[in-house]
């Protein structure tokens, strides 16, 4: 007996005790495909995902390839250091170029510009974390380099693995031979390197690193907030700059711009050999421009001494070392009265003051400027 039967939806085929049952089918075809506008849509949610994410991506990338670079330079530059150290050759140069033509036996160096060249090694533009642009190119000596002056120049250097330095080296270097447990490139040298060459952002903190011998760079009072003058450097007397005796005053008055020297603990010397000179140290003008902001007034002048103004304790605090607990401070000048005495001027609560005194005076400021 044969069955037929009809079924719109499967059809089947069964063999049951040599029975044959056959199904008939109905097939229903549809396309399946995106619109135009689907498709449009769909690229522009992923383009929108793209824009939000990638620079987020690139960002930590490059975040992480500058930080390990810093870290293994870093490691390599204190091993070549100590090895120095232990060959007594880390110490006892007069100049710069004297340390980098031994420091290159220990590390590849490509490349190396003198002070008057610096911007063929090294980037003349650099900007600080917060923005300021720095000239690099003119960062010729340790006094702008370094935190301290000591008194050697600059020296641009380019090494193999594709990073660019400018290094000072500082002559008073005090190798220790059988003990490689002290941090050997803070105490022989000031470095700022740029670990990503030529290529930007050229940006201190990001690409730019430094060593806790380079000073703080960059304007710490804006141009445009003090009358055109850009703050570099503010020490403390005792703890970020230290006098001179007589006889290192003698010594190096004439590389300093100092007429005549005191008879012993020399503040105010010691003050201008920490900024690099007396024309790294505010003028009489400057220091008006300075009252007039911290004082939120225009018309303080020269003279002895202004009264009845009232110092504006939250600009002032800019001013102020760790170790100074009240608000009012005092600024040492670049204008040397005579061999004894030096002005600075008075930064009170009511009212600022101009005058001179003796050169011992151990609680004025050094305010170092670039000009």
């Amino acid at each position: 007996m044969n069955l037929k039967i009809n079924d719109p939806v499967a059809q089947t085929h069964s063999r049951n005790n040599g029975t044959h049952f056959t199904h008939s089918t109905h097939f229903l075809t549809r396309a399946n495909a995106f619109t135009l506008a689907e498709t449009l849509i769909t690229l522009a949610i992923i383009g929108v995902v793209a824009a939000i994410t990638i620079p987020s991506l690139v960002k930590n990338y490059n975040e992480k390839a500058w930080g390990t670079a810093k870290d293994v330079f870093e490691k390599r530059l204190e091993v070549v250091a100590k090895q120095l150290n232990t060959e007594e050759k880390l110490a006892g140069y007069n100049s710069t170029m004297d340390f980098v033509n031994e420091l290159k036996k220990k590390i590849k160096i490509i490349n190396v510009c003198d002070s008057n060249n610096l911007s063929k090694c090294f980037e003349s533009k650099i900007l600080t974390a917060d923005g300021q642009e720095v000239d690099a190119a003119n960062l010729k000596t340790s006094a702008l380099l370094a935190k301290e002056n000591w008194g050697t120049e600059t020296v641009g250097v380019q090494f193999a693995n594709g990073i660019n330095a400018l290094i000072a080296y500082n002559p008073q270097t005090d190798q220790q031979p059988f003990n490689n447990q002290f941090s050997a490139t803070e105490a022989s040298m000031a470095i700022l390197y740029d670990v990503s060459g030529h290529k930007n952002p050229n940006t201190i903190g990001k690409d730019i690193n430094q060593n806790a011998n380079v000073k703080k760079l960059g304007c710490m009072i804006k141009k445009d907030l003090v009358g055109g003058m850009c703050i570099s450097q503010i020490l403390a007397p005792g703890t970020g700059y230290s006098p001179l005796t007589k006889e290192q005053c003698e010594e190096q008055k004439d590389d300093l711009e100092i007429r005549e020297c005191y008879y012993d603990s020399d503040y105010w010397a010691g003050a201008v050999k920490s900024c690099g000179g007396v024309s790294n140290m505010p003028t009489e003008s400057q220091l008006i421009d300075l009252a007039k902001y911290v004082y939120n007034t225009d018309s303080i002048n020269g003279g002895e001494s202004t009264t009845y103004e009232t110092l504006d304790t939250e600009k002032a605090s800019q001013f102020l070392s760790a170790s100074q607990s009240s608000a009012e401070f005092f600024v040492w000048s670049g204008q040397e009265y005579s061999s004894d005495r030096a002005y600075y001027r008075c930064f009170y609560f009511t009212g600022p003051g101009w005058r001179s005194n003796t050169r011992d005076r151990s609680y004025i400021l050094a305010v170092c400027v670039d000009h």
